[in-house]
């Protein structure tokens, strides 16, 4: 009788012990999903304008003159780097045309119809955030 309570015993803290290990497994690769996901939301999305003005006005109380000198200094900083890069915009365009090339090449008939349709996704997706992006400004 006591072999069989020592074993139920045993039994029930093995359970207790994996469900355990399950819970923090889970929350543990929740916590560092999060973590790693929000560092690169971080890196990859830049503040609009709006978002940047009402930062400087919060943390300097800019008074209504300084944020409209301030407004059209950044307009003038953003519309500088867009003609900075402007230049580049066809010779990426190209280099994106040729290593769409150099991989439809390696695939089938079959994959390249699914290759296509992933492409024409990526590129609304694409033109959807530079539209967001412009409206944003």
């Amino acid at each position: 009788m006591q072999s069989s309570k020592a074993r139920l015993e045993a039994a029930g803290l093995f359970l207790v012990v994996f469900v355990l290990g399950v819970v923090f497994g889970v929350v543990g690769n929740h916590v560092w999903s999060q973590r790693v996901s929000g560092e690169q939301a971080a890196l990859n999305t830049k503040p609009t304008r709006n978002e940047v003005m009402q930062d400087l006005t919060q943390r300097l109380q800019l008074t209504p003159d300084q944020q409209k000198q301030i407004g059209v200094a950044i307009d003038e900083t953003r519309a500088k780097t867009q003609a900075l890069y402007a230049p580049l915009d066809a010779p990426r365009e190209q280099v994106r045309q040729e290593g769409r090339a150099k991989i439809r090449a390696t695939l089938t008939p079959d994959q390249q119809v699914k290759f296509d349709d992933f492409l024409k996704r990526l590129d609304e997706q694409r033109k959807k955030e530079a539209a967001d992006k412009q409206s944003a400004h």
